[in-house]
């Protein structure tokens, strides 16, 4: 009884699994590329990086400091973003509508009168913001995902969640107006990531 050799399949299965290794490692690795998180947005030169002018640090210590993961941290805009929002939550907490117009978009302000603006912070103290994350949007946009703790009278609540204390999670939009960063108006749409405290 004959047996066939067996050198003659194998010398052709150590290449083509050479070969499947191969593509499987390059696929990967041109994969993650793809996927990686955009690391800038695409014109990052023209935006002023100084802190809003109308930011005080007294306000700073009675809202705490915007925290950030070190995801967001790792972004070349972390710390104006970082600024930006520090300077937004002082204004609502403040209740300082021009500071807080000093770091909205244009299409916000219209958006919402200061009579609108004082009656919807009146009672609102906003704590413990942390930014998740800071990704490209388009053009020279970011989009941020930052989550905060509101505290406010429960007739000050949102309609569709009437609770003194909400944590929130949320897309803020930033663009770049006038040479420096805004936080523009929220996607209409559903309501944001919402729980009871």
């Amino acid at each position: 009884m004959t047996t066939p050799a067996p050198s003659s399949r194998q010398r052709w299965l150590v290449p083509v699994v050479a070969v499947v290794l191969s593509v499987t490692v390059g696929g990967g690795l041109l994969a993650r590329e793809i996927y990686r998180r955009p690391d800038q947005p695409a014109d990052e030169t023209t935006v002023s990086t100084s802190a809003p002018s109308s930011a005080s640090s007294g306000a700073s210590a009675a809202t705490g400091a915007i925290r950030m993961t070190d995801d967001a941290k790792a972004h070349p805009q972390a710390e104006p973003v970082r600024r930006l929002l520090q300077a937004y939550f002082d204004a609502i907490n403040t209740k300082q509508y021009g500071q807080w117009t000093a770091v909205v978009s244009s299409q916000r302000i219209a958006e919402q009168s200061q009579t609108t603006w004082r009656n919807g912070v009146r009672t609102t103290k906003d704590t413990d913001a942390l930014v998740y994350r800071i990704e490209r949007g388009s053009g020279t946009s970011l989009r941020v995902l930052v989550g905060f703790t509101s505290f406010q009278n429960r007739e000050d609540a949102p309609l569709f969640f009437p609770e003194p204390c909400i944590k929130w999670r949320l897309v803020l939009p930033v663009i770049v107006e006038k040479s420096e960063l805004k936080i523009d108006s929220v996607d209409k749409g559903p309501p944001p990531e919402h729980d009871k405290c």
